[in-house]
């Protein structure tokens, strides 16, 4: 199969959603071509090294706000994961011959799972998120609700998207929240006592 591909310093999950602002005129084309034939298009991250491989697809939303100029913002979903295995360069975009990728076991310990979402719910409390559990239990992958914002870097979410099992996924996921979650809560410890020991008492600053 073909898709338009879309580059971007991103890295896209299935199920999750991206709000894009489509300025080239490669990439207002790809758009007009995508909506009128309503199919979705590939997104790719792609950084000052290199261009990965392994991305996922995107299906366009809905427009939210199209501009006198020709510019849009638009609102997109990832999909499916796919592996590209060649290039194109036959229009002003970039297209891609793919395939797509299907995890090689879904399974995924009982334990594990209620692991990782314990560690997850806990992040997105000290960030004052709201939590919503059902969120977790009408997942497909869970993985993919996780990884969203977990405080992985580009590197890390890229390297999540490419593993090819759940079970390996929230292992991953376990490790890095193992570290990341008391990394965050020495440093909000820190900034508590900062504020709160009379030598820095405009730290943080205050907006204005």
């Amino acid at each position: 199969m073909r898709l338009p591909l879309f580059l971007l310093g991103e890295v896209l999950y299935p199920g999750e959603p991206l709000p894009l602002h489509i300025i080239e005129e490669r990439y207002r084309e790809m758009t007009s071509y995508c909506i009128n034939r309503k199919q979705p298009f590939g997104m790719l991250c792609m950084n000052e090294v290199r261009m990965a491989t392994v991305g996922c697809s995107a299906r366009i939303h809905r427009v939210i706000h199209k501009y006198d100029d020709g510019r849009m913002d638009i609102m997109v979903v990832g999909e499916r994961r796919f592996r590209c295995l060649a290039l194109h360069k036959d229009n002003l975009y970039l297209t891609g011959d793919i395939s797509w990728i299907q995890d090689s076991d879904p399974s995924v310990e009982r334990g594990s799972l209620e692991r990782v979402i314990a560690q997850h719910m806990r992040l997105l409390e000290m960030a004052g998120r709201e939590i919503h559990p059902g969120l977790y239990e009408s997942a497909v992958c869970v993985s993919w609700i996780i990884g969203r914002n977990a405080g992985l870097t580009l590197e890390q979410r890229q390297e999540l998207l490419e593993m090819n099992a759940e079970k390996i996924r929230i292992e991953f996921l376990i490790a890095h929240l193992e570290k990341f979650i008391p990394r965050i809560e020495r440093t909000r410890a820190l900034r508590e006592k900062i504020m709160t020991n009379g030598h820095f008492k405009d730290f943080p600053p205050k907006d204005d």
